[in-house]
């Protein structure tokens, strides 16, 4: 859903359920998912509420397919990672932390939309925090997959180490207590894993 060419000349180009997304995506960035009805998402969608309930049956249903695409682009990172840096899962991680480090300027501006999304939504039977809820969960396996591939000491513990550190990135960004977050990002990523490799795998007993 990302793209540089905005809006409005962008509207047009879009099937309408990608328009109906897109502007849902502007909209919930912007000025939150409670905030937001189905009338503006239409208007900024130039169509109409019952086209959008013609594609997404609920309002819930609208946000919980908008999160899943911004999943998407995060389990997609895990995917380029992996294949940039085949059999290298050190250099894997250091790539993950990378990308939430180039995305920090636009979490300075709208905010990260998980973390966004879970402060509006409290209810956790609600699709969107599901949505959510199965995404980090899988991310988290990921890493702890990369870390156990890296050799660390105690993959999870190492996993949660380094998801601490980016998420923690996010939120310092958003409320603008750190600066330089991205650059520190990445020194302290690199220093977790430098600290573990030193330390060496965990032995167990026979």
């Amino acid at each position: 859903m990302a793209s540089t060419d905005r809006r409005p000349s962008r509207v047009a180009k879009l099937p309408p359920r990608e328009r109906i997304l897109d502007a849902a995506e502007e909209l919930f960035q912007s000025e939150g998912i409670r905030r937001v009805g189905v009338q503006a998402i239409a208007e900024r969608a130039e169509t109409t509420k019952m086209a959008i309930y013609r594609h997404f049956e609920t309002k819930d249903a609208l946000v919980a397919e908008w999160l899943r695409i911004v999943a998407a682009d995060y389990q997609a990172a895990f995917d380029r990672v992996e294949a940039e840096h085949p059999g290298r899962p050190r250099e894997q991680i250091l790539g993950l932390a990378r990308f939430i480090a180039e995305g920090l300027p636009s979490v300075s501006h709208r905010g990260c939309p998980f973390i966004n999304s879970i402060a509006e939504l409290p209810d956790r039977a609600h699709p969107a925090r599901r949505v959510i809820e199965e995404h980090k969960a899988r991310q988290t396996r990921r890493l702890v997959g990369m870390c156990a591939a890296a050799g660390l000491p105690d993959p999870e513990q190492a996993a949660a180490a380094i998801t601490f550190v980016l998420e923690g990135a996010q939120v310092s960004t958003q409320n603008g207590s750190i600066d330089q977050a991205g650059e520190r990002l990445l020194r302290i990523v690199e220093g977790i894993i430098a600290q573990l490799v030193e330390k060496g795998p965990t032995r167990r007993a026979g």
